[in-house]
């Protein structure tokens, strides 16, 4: 007997413990939005359907991300490309482009830095919501590199560019009017890593020492470098390393800091300035 598209959302959900996971998977494996499953609730699907679908099933049961199992992850206003070489954009993660945007003025040509891009999820938006501004996008990983601009061609953003190399190393003495990135911050011990969907993602992109802030040093202490004067720093950290980041930032000279908390009331988004302002897109700022 075939199944309808009910019954087989019911039983995965019950199998998966998560409505929107099991819509967001039948989704896929029929070439459908999740909006169609709703219309056709009762529709029969054919065995191979029905066989597909339980394939995946099987995949998001094992710990598989979905966003890995599908390809797909929405973050912005897109619908982007990721792999294993990339972290999965979070919603958190939109809360630093909202305070980075708040730094790079609509009617002026600005120069915007992303480090460690991964799916360029951060550049893209940046981007996208800036077409004034021309966007830089680092990765030293050249697979997560290629996915970052795939989206980039997929999604038509023209005003960005990709350079290859861990953090500032690629881009000489190039300076930028603000400088954002979502690091690895997570300690290297914290037994996180080792469940859910973490165990899937690629490591290096999420751990970063003992302490969780070896990345985010290397960022600080490099950063007034390749900013000009006037410019921002802002990057994505943990929960509890806001008064650390801060320390950070106010040892390297930045002022004017601050941190942001996320719909959770954690702090999330931290930010600092290079001292002695100067207008977005003077001579300085050719990047």
């Amino acid at each position: 007997m075939t199944a309808t598209i009910r019954q087989l959302l019911t039983t995965a959900t019950q199998r998966l413990g998560d409505r929107l996971d099991a819509e967001v998977l039948l989704a896929y494996a029929l070439s459908k939005p999740r909006s169609w499953l709703i219309a056709h609730a009762d529709d029969a699907l054919s065995p191979e359907h029905v066989s597909a679908y339980k394939l995946l099933i099987e995949q998001r049961e094992a710990g598989e991300p979905v966003a890995y199992i599908t390809g797909r992850r929405g973050f912005w206003t897109f619908d982007l490309q990721v792999t294993s070489d990339t972290l999965i954009p979070r919603p958190e993660t939109e809360l630093l482009v909202e305070r980075a945007l708040q730094h790079v003025p609509a009617d002026k040509a600005c120069h915007v830095l992303d480090l460690g891009t991964g799916s360029g999820a951060i550049a893209l938006a940046m981007a996208r919501e800036r077409p004034r501004a021309h966007v830089v996008a680092t990765d030293v990983n050249a697979d997560a590199l290629a996915v970052a601009q795939h989206n980039a061609r997929h999604h038509h953003v023209h005003n960005i560019s990709f350079s290859l190399g861990e953090w500032f190393a690629p881009l000489g003495e190039r300076r930028f009017d603000v400088i954002v990135s979502n690091p690895p911050y997570i300690e290297s011990g914290d037994p996180h890593l080792q469940q859910g969907d973490l165990r899937f993602e690629p490591m290096r992109a999420l751990a970063s020492g003992v302490d969780g802030l070896d990345d985010i040093r290397r960022i600080v202490a490099q950063a007034t470098h390749h900013l000009v004067p006037g410019g921002w720093l802002l990057f994505e950290h943990g929960w509890n390393q806001g008064d650390a980041v801060r320390t950070l930032l106010r040892d390297a000279g930045f002022v004017e800091l601050s941190t942001t908390r996320d719909l959770e009331q954690r702090d999330r988004v931290s930010a600092g300035q290079k001292p002695v302002s100067e207008d977005c897109g003077s001579p300085s700022t050719a990047a």
